[in-house]
């Protein structure tokens, strides 16, 4: 489940529309229950995190996506025992596709403008945080590498 004992790795999308509104969900459930939050969730075993961030923004939107690459990282400790990171990746949506919420785990899936996700009180602080900030900076992710027959790599990807 992307856990390893008390440390886990999450992942969330920001995907932006061609006319620039964002792609964001209301979760019924955990701290984020009724905010406007982003497409998010673990790494499962024998996928890469940006093969994981795909899968999450699919299943909970139904928008297919391409990684345009890595934003940042948010990492925290819960209850001084669990170590709680998620990587955050920049997504393109692939042309002419319909947001359909995951009606288990979602209230509300829908692009929505910064202007109107700023201004809403149910927006998450993560949100808030990146939509304060320009979305310049990408690391863009690296295929193709060759890092030796001794790992038994079945995918290997680099953003730095």
């Amino acid at each position: 489940m992307g856990k390893r004992e008390n440390v886990w790795l999450g992942v969330a999308g920001v995907v932006i529309a061609d006319d620039g509104r964002w792609l964001v969900v209301k979760k019924r459930y955990g701290g984020l229950k009724g905010s406007w939050s982003l497409p998010a969730g673990f790494v499962d075993e024998g996928e890469t995190a940006a093969q994981a961030v795909l899968r999450e923004v699919r299943e909970e939107t139904g928008i297919a996506c391409t990684v345009t690459g890595l934003l940042g990282m948010r990492t925290g400790v819960i209850r001084e025992s669990v170590s709680d990171n998620m990587l955050v990746f920049l997504l393109s949506p692939l042309p002419d596709q319909i947001v359909t919420a995951q009606d288990k785990e979602l209230y509300e899936a829908k692009y929505i403008s910064p202007e109107e996700l700023k201004s809403d009180s149910e927006t998450s602080m993560l949100m808030h945080y990146l939509l304060s900030k320009p979305i310049s900076q990408v690391i863009e992710g690296k295929e193709g590498m060759d890092p030796g027959t001794q790992f038994h790599y079945s995918a290997y990807q680099l953003f730095l």
